[in-house]
């Protein structure tokens, strides 16, 4: 499988952020070697997602994590432009609504995962429960008598649970954590502010995230420590060059894919002789 080196330590393990560089080339000389890399992935991983969809054995949970300007959206639009919509779904979370807030915090993700033949992508997930509720504590004082001492750790411990249960039951799971750096998301943030096509993205909140940038490194250092584990691991994606981060995010699907050994189903001998029989019909009509 390419790009291992972005491939995270199996809980429980200390991560060194330092060893993570968000402008890494991936091996890349240039932007156009990275975007030839990208249009043949995503060749490959159209041809794949057909057999993926047509086997219907497995189910793909793609979960897409990073700060805010890290490109998240852009993975959608470029990585899975190579599959075939009708057996992908695309779900952002972002603030729960009164009826996720009554439920546990895993509720409203496990309400759409894909079934078999499916895939799913998460933009933003069930791990913002242990990154931006960690920051911004307000928000886990809403969950009241609920909150224990020990709520991070019993969250790592549920999220590992949960995705381990997923993959016992056929679900692969890819997750995929964008890596930028403070100065480039203060470049972006920039453009938003300065550049009026882009002035629709910017917000207060990514202001108030960006000036609390050191706590939500240290709050996904700490949930890369906790939960990459053998069946669910993390690959930490630079993410300061857009197109190292789509053409790094296109492989190591395609190679997610792969690994699953896909092969069309092969029809049974009682449905071949069906089919020629048909086919017999068919040829008939023309005398």
């Amino acid at each position: 499988m390419r790009y291992q080196k972005y491939k995270v330590p199996e809980s429980p393990a200390a991560i060194d952020w330092s060893s993570y560089d968000s402008r890494d080339k991936a091996g890349f000389k240039e932007k156009n070697d990275a975007a030839d890399a990208l249009e043949k992935d995503l060749k490959h991983l159209s041809e794949l997602h057909d057999v993926f969809a047509a086997q219907s054995s497995h189910a793909l949970l793609i979960v897409l994590q990073g700060m805010d300007t890290a490109g998240k959206d852009g993975i959608v639009r470029h990585v899975m432009a190579g599959m075939n919509p009708q057996g992908v779904r695309v779900y952002g979370f972002r603030k729960p609504t009164e009826e996720e807030d009554r439920h546990d915090f895993l509720w409203r993700e496990s309400m759409v995962l894909p079934e078999r033949g499916r895939i799913a992508l998460f933009n933003r997930s069930y791990y913002e429960e242990v990154l931006a509720v960690r920051v911004e504590s307000k928000l886990l004082g809403d969950e009241g008598a609920h909150v224990t001492p020990h709520v991070w750790q019993d969250r790592y411990e549920d999220i590992n649970a949960f995705e381990r249960h997923l993959t016992r039951c056929g679900t692969s799971i890819l997750k995929l954590c964008l890596h930028i750096s403070k100065e480039e998301q203060r470049e972006r943030l920039l453009a938003r502010l300065e550049t009026p096509d882009k002035m629709w993205k910017a917000s207060d909140a990514d202001l108030d995230g960006h000036a609390r940038w050191d706590a939500y490194a240290e709050a996904y250092r700490k949930m890369l420590e906790h939960t990459s584990t053998l069946w669910a691991p993390w690959y930490v994606i630079p993410a300061d060059r857009k197109w190292v981060a789509r053409a790094v995010a296109a492989a190591l699907l395609v190679d997610t894919l792969k690994k699953m050994n896909l092969k069309y189903p092969k029809p049974t001998a009682a449905r071949r002789k069906q089919y020629q029989e048909l086919a017999d019909r068919l040829k008939a009509e023309t005398g």
